[in-house]
């Protein structure tokens, strides 16, 4: 979308924070080369997803762009590289490093990952696009002179930064951003043109000055001193503040937290002035330490255009896992939380919600981390910025600033503000919706699909099948104790014999054969009659037979 365009009515803007997935469906070879066919989704839902094909040669050189150290593809193999099992050990590799690079905070949200698991939507050169509107826009102001791109400082796709100074004071430097809108965009054309303009007149102590501001129907562009010594991130990770985003942050040599007074000073310092922003009704959400700029001992909030742009949070993936944290008041808190655990421990946490904490620098810290990012937290609801000053590391801090806060919005910006914020959280509250949703079926499956639960499975079928037998049997025996006269037998009877003709009487026996132990009929006639007819068989009473015997040879 260019600069100067409007966005088409209803067009729905892409959020760049939700996670990529990638899974590598099949490979091909061709001639000289193999290609690696990639399922790639966004978010939860596998209607959005798409495949992609890559080279080894594309990962390769995806990986020297990144320049990350640590992250490595598979290795290569001269001889023998179309081999069936070298080609499947190197698509395991492969996948392996999607894993890495679609799970790693800030490697999954970088923009060269973007283009490399959705071309189609990541395809435009986003800096040179900001470079031209920004020269369009300083033809009619002409005191303003860009000095040169300022290249990923930032990790957000969609905003560019510029060194700028001023003609008449070439000494002075300054930084311009320039952002286009984001999905969370829910103001006016107009209300957010003015709300834009307001922002230079926002004086605070732990507020970094706006110098110029402006907008119009997609885009903003504003400018601010440049500091040198950098953010409150650039402090805990030692780093140039000009060098990129995945250079100073992605992984760092050395990892150490703050010192405790820091720690103290800075986090009353960032509670204060977002409870300056709650009271005011002026939404935020966009906590971390790379939107706090420090100068001296101070530290002071940037990047308040965020929420007006309707911008995604950078820790969006984090919380909109949790249910409890729907609004942006309870958003702050949380990524405060993790702001508190990058200070204290000089690294963001591996994952959250957090099992256990580390009790160095004071258990004072620990107290407010439980009651950010701990699991019972996310699982009912943050504190307040008031309940947490309240607490035992921030209480006893004193500040000592003279200036005082200022930031007049009228009331019918501030009726604006409300209503976009209320957007924005019924935007993040159907999306925790879909996540739980998903996650319940995703578990639910999971559990059915395992192989306990199929064992399970297995051994009460068989045990259904062991009581239906039992139970068939019992029948059985029952429909035949109640036919047989002697109630004895214990043997299923057998199929009725048909109907025969009626045969003469046998004569009387002298022996009793028992009723059960009569053998079954044979050729219609009854094996008990025939058994007594041979017990009373009697040699005497046959008659002596005359043969005729032809069996001599005859001599003639």
């Amino acid at each position: 979308m260019a600069f100067m365009e409007k966005p088409p009515a209803g067009k729905v803007l892409l959020d760049d924070t939700v996670p990529l997935t990638a899974a590598i469906e099949a490979s091909q070879t061709l001639q000289s080369h193999t290609e690696y066919i990639i399922r790639v989704q966004r978010g939860i839902s596998a209607e959005n997803s798409w495949q992609i094909v890559r080279r080894y040669s594309d990962f390769d050189l995806l990986n020297n762009s990144l320049q990350v150290s640590g992250l490595s593809l598979p290795p290569k193999k001269l001889i023998g590289n179309m081999d069936r099992e070298f080609i499947a050990e190197r698509q395991k590799g492969l996948q392996n490093y999607l894993n890495v690079i679609t799970t790693n905070h800030i490697l999954s949200n970088c923009e060269l990952v973007k283009k490399f698991l959705d071309p189609n939507n990541y395809s435009a050169n986003y800096t040179e696009i900001a470079l031209q509107q920004v020269s369009m826009f300083f033809r009619s102001e002409p005191k303003w002179e860009v000095v040169e791109p300022l290249k990923d400082i930032g990790w957000r796709i969609r905003k560019k930064y510029f060194l700028m100074k001023i003609k008449n004071q070439p000494k002075e430097r300054l930084v311009l951003s320039w952002a286009d809108l984001g999905p969370d965009k829910y103001l006016s054309d107009k209300d957010f043109q003015c709300l834009i303009k307001l922002l230079p007149s926002c004086l605070h102590p732990y507020i970094y000055r706006v110098t110029f501001a402006t907008a119009n129907e997609s885009s903003a562009l504003l400018i601010r001193m440049f500091n040198e010594k950098g953010t409150l991130k650039d402090l805990i990770y030692k780093s140039k503040p000009k060098d990129p985003f995945l250079k100073k942050y992605c992984n760092p040599k050395k990892i150490q937290g703050l010192e405790l007074q820091q720690i103290k000073t800075y986090g009353r310092q960032i509670l204060e002035v977002l409870k300056f922003l709650h009271d005011k009704g002026f939404p935020y959400g966009h906590l971390h330490a790379s939107n706090v700029m420090l100068e001296g001992d101070t530290c002071r909030l940037l990047d308040l255009e965020n929420s007006l742009l309707g911008l995604p949070s950078f820790y969006r993936s984090y919380f909109s896992q949790f249910r409890k944290i729907n609004t942006l008041e309870s958003v702050d808190v949380h990524c405060f939380g993790h702001l508190l655990y990058e200070m204290t421990y000089g690294r963001p946490p591996d994952s959250v919600p957090v099992d256990s904490f580390p009790p160095e620098p004071s258990m004072t810290v620990v107290a407010v981390l439980e009651s950010t990012l701990s699991c019972e937290a996310c699982k009912n609801g943050m504190p307040t910025v008031s309940q947490l000053l309240q607490m035992p590391l921030f209480s006893d801090v004193l500040l000592t600033t003279s200036e005082k806060p200022q930031f007049k919005i009228p009331t019918k910006l501030k009726e604006a503000l409300r209503i976009a914020k209320e957007c924005i959280e019924k935007r993040l509250i159907e999306e925790q919706k879909q996540i739980h949703q998903h996650r319940r079926l995703t578990r639910a499956q999971s559990h059915h699909g395992s192989e306990e639960e199929r064992k399970k499975r297995k051994i009460l079928a068989r045990k259904k099948s062991k009581r239906s037998a039992v139970e068939n049997s019992e029948e059985h025996s029952a429909k035949y104790n109640n036919s047989n006269n002697s109630g004895i037998s214990t043997v299923p009877p057998p199929p009725p014999p048909p109907p025969l003709p009626a045969a003469a009487p046998l004569p009387p026996s002298s022996t009793e054969v028992p009723t059960q132990l009569l053998p079954q009929a044979v050729n219609g006639v009854s094996r008990g009659a025939l058994l007594s007819s041979i017990q009373n068989f009697q040699k005497g009473t046959l008659r002596k037979a005359e043969t005729c015997d032809h069996s001599a040879p005859k001599i003639g």
